[in-house]
């Protein structure tokens, strides 16, 4: 099993879910986040003033799938959150070494 771990733009969240419930990915985790990277921040005018913002908004995504879906699941994440501009994101793909349903307890393959 694998665990994908995504960090997009937040305004291609629901264009990327809708991807991946059409390719079989049955469930993910979404959490708000803020980070950096290349683009290092930017800067933002606020009632005529211009300020920094170090930290650019994203989203987490963080989804478990077996190991034969994994590269289908990551190259519809690219395809799908790709703008062509800095700050897309990135995606991380991590061993998972045991998944638990809890309300059945299911393991594993099954749990997913």
């Amino acid at each position: 099993m694998k665990l994908i771990v995504a960090a997009i733009k937040p305004f291609k969240l629901e264009e990327v879910r809708e991807a991946l419930t059409a390719v079989g990915v049955r469930g993910m985790m979404v959490t708000e986040i803020k980070g950096f990277g290349t683009q290092s921040g930017h800067t933002e005018i606020y009632r005529g003033a211009e300020y920094a913002v170090n930290f650019v908004p994203k989203v987490k995504l963080e989804i478990a799938v077996t190991d034969a879906m994994a590269e289908l699941v990551v190259e519809t994440i690219q395809k799908t959150a790709r703008t062509d501009k800095i700050g897309d994101g990135k995606i991380f793909v991590l061993d998972l070494e045991q998944a638990v349903r809890v309300r059945t307890g299911e393991t594993n393959d099954d749990a997913l």
